[in-house]
């Protein structure tokens, strides 16, 4: 997890406060009705010395939730807080409307080897499933395949209360895989990392796959498609091709076409993608197989530098991540 963004590392800075002995608690998003900032699972790390990591809201809600981990912290009791607003106090406890927001509060000590095991399995890119009984305080890791409720949450990226209990879903990093590190690929992989991408690019030209160009970047100088078979795209993974060589390009979307990734997104004018459809198809490809592909790449925002354009294949690459 090391590569994640640190407002991502919600648990495991909740677990270096704890070793540090500062103390530490976690907020957690359990539900909401009507407008909320924040969805359930989201989280807030509380040390007890009131300093802060992630969000629960957009506003004053944070406040409260410190007040009481700092409670908790020193009677060990967990507490499940319900905040509801009118439309026009909404903005005084940073919810954009009227709403409510359930958020568990936990102090960490009394579930301390259950925390290090769940910081164990988000570094061993392990999916597994947090859950809590919210009668008596009970605890457990579910790894998926094993407990239809938490494959469900699993499986929608979203925390959901199930028959008493709050499973909060703990997936893989999402990746990112570029071929191409092309300039635009400079802006692209450092807002992805933003975002919470775990990037990866792929480029066999030595001389743009420099690391000068790409200071702390992965960059495999594989073939595309050689590269992409270790790497193993799955359902959390986004290919995006960016060299206009049909060379390098062609391979790695024969690859991701057929791979489980979500999302695959080509640079290239219309009438370049005409010509890679006719090469797709001759090849033996589908006409829906193809359709998968997002070409030319990213929304049509009127980009024009690097950094636009890599502004819009990421807002795209986020619709089709969550269905909009």
């Amino acid at each position: 997890m090391t590569d994640a963004a640190t407002h991502d590392l919600i648990p495991e800075t909740a677990l270096i406060w704890a070793r540090e002995g500062r103390g530490a608690a976690l907020a957690t998003v359990v539900e909401t009705w009507g407008s909320a900032p924040r969805q359930p699972g989201s989280q807030l790390a509380i040390s007890g010395r009131g300093e802060i990591m992630g969000s629960v809201s957009g506003g004053c809600v944070e406040g409260a939730v410190v007040t009481e981990a700092l409670e908790a912290l020193g009677d060990g009791v967990p507490r499940l807080l319900t905040f509801g607003v009118s439309d026009e106090t909404a903005f005084s406890v940073g919810l954009a409307c009227g709403g409510t927001i359930k958020v568990l509060v936990e102090p960490v000590a009394p579930w301390l080897p259950l925390l290090e095991q769940l910081v164990a399995a988000r570094a061993a890119r392990a999916a597994v499933g947090y859950v809590v009984d919210l009668a008596n305080w009970s605890r457990a890791l579910v790894a998926l395949g094993t407990d239809p409720a938490v494959d469900a949450v699993l499986r929608s990226d979203k925390a959901a209360v199930d028959a008493g209990r709050f499973i909060a879903p703990h997936n893989p990093p999402l990746r990112m895989i570029v071929v191409g590190a092309v300039h635009i690929a400079q802006p692209l992989v450092a807002m992805a990392r933003l975002a919470g991408y775990d990037p990866t690019l792929i480029d066999p030209r030595e001389t743009f796959g420099a690391a000068e160009r790409f200071p702390g970047e992965v960059v495999l100088d594989d073939w595309p498609d050689e590269a992409l078979a270790r790497l193993a795209p799955d359902s959390r993974t986004a290919i995006i091709t960016l060299t206009h060589d049909p060379k390098l390009d062609d391979p790695a979307i024969r690859f991701a076409l057929r791979s489980g990734c979500f999302y695959l997104g080509c640079l290239g004018s219309k009438k370049t993608h005409a010509a890679r459809v006719a090469r797709l198809l001759a090849a033996g490809f589908s006409e829906s197989e193809i359709a998968r592909i997002h070409a030319p790449v990213g929304l049509a925002i009127g980009a024009k530098t690097p950094a636009e354009i890599a502004v819009s294949i990421l807002a795209q690459v986020t619709a089709a991540l969550r269905g909009a």
